[in-house]
């Protein structure tokens, strides 16, 4: 029984997914595409919930959303996103200076601190950080991550049976936990890769992690790094991918950058 229910999962899903910034092909992901966006809306409506959060209103901060809606339209219109048109790419900016992070839920559900906006130096960064927890979610490393670690049998049972708080809540924990070596190498390459087709210079989330690896011994090192493990040699392999590439020198548009935190919110 259990190996029928094995073949079936195997049959019912999907993610042979092939581009250009794969690491590796033929992953096995239980989930369907659909359940990717379902888990991302229920993991986003229970963070925004959550009083850690607070969202900072699009009314409230036209200029800054028109912004950041910007960037991630940027990475959009390469059209080498799968799944450009089966999420919904929704961006919420959490008012929190002290916590310099971004991640990005199953299903493109995508959320970045004003800490980490404050300590980003140009817009190339910012988009090279988007691009990357964008990848996240285009490559379904969440979901993909979920039927690794608890197996087919037991998420069949939670998706089509009547546990779905259960799933829910290894949803809510995978989303903001760390991901493998692997993930985050293939959201390194599909960062670069993307911004490689736009305006920006294409390593712009190198420079990022150049900071981040400068200021590791210090105290308030960006959460980010708790969230997205190093997997060694990082800087290099970015700049190696964007050399290999062709080696095209981008905008870093670090003037437009510095005008846009005019408009972010005093803490």
């Amino acid at each position: 029984m259990k190996k029928s229910v094995y073949l079936i999962a195997l049959l019912i899903v999907s993610t042979f997914t092939i581009s250009s910034c794969s690491s590796w092909l033929g992953k096995v992901n239980i989930f369907p595409v659909e359940q990717d966006v379902a888990l991302g809306k229920q993991v986003a409506q229970s963070f925004e919930q959550g009083s850690a959060a607070v969202v900072l209103d699009s009314a409230q901060a036209p200029t800054l959303y028109k912004y950041i809606y910007g960037v991630r339209d940027s990475i959009l219109n390469t059209n080498l996103l799968v799944h450009k048109n089966d999420f919904p790419w929704r961006i919420r900016i959490i008012h929190n200076d002290t916590i310099q992070n971004a991640f990005c839920t199953p299903g493109g559900y995508i959320y970045v601190y004003t800490g980490l906006m404050r300590y980003l130096e140009s817009e190339d960064q910012l988009a090279g950080v988007m691009g990357h927890e964008m990848a996240h979610a285009e490559k379904r490393h969440s979901t993909d991550a979920m039927t690794r670690e608890f197996g087919a049998n037991l998420l069949l049972e939670l998706i089509f049976g009547t546990n779905k708080a259960q799933l829910l809540q290894i949803a809510t924990g995978l989303a903001q936990l760390s991901f493998g070596r692997d993930a985050e190498t293939e959201a390194d390459n599909c960062s670069v890769d993307w911004l490689y087709q736009t305006s920006y210079n294409a390593a712009g989330a190198a420079g990022f992690f150049e900071k981040m690896q400068k200021e590791k011994n210090k105290v308030n090192v960006p959460e980010f790094l708790s969230t997205h493990p190093d997997p060694g040699n990082r800087v290099a392999n970015m700049k190696k991918r964007w050399s290999e590439k062709g080696g095209k020198m981008g905008q870093t548009y670090t003037d437009r950058y510095k005008k846009m935190m005019a408009f972010l919110p005093r803490s």
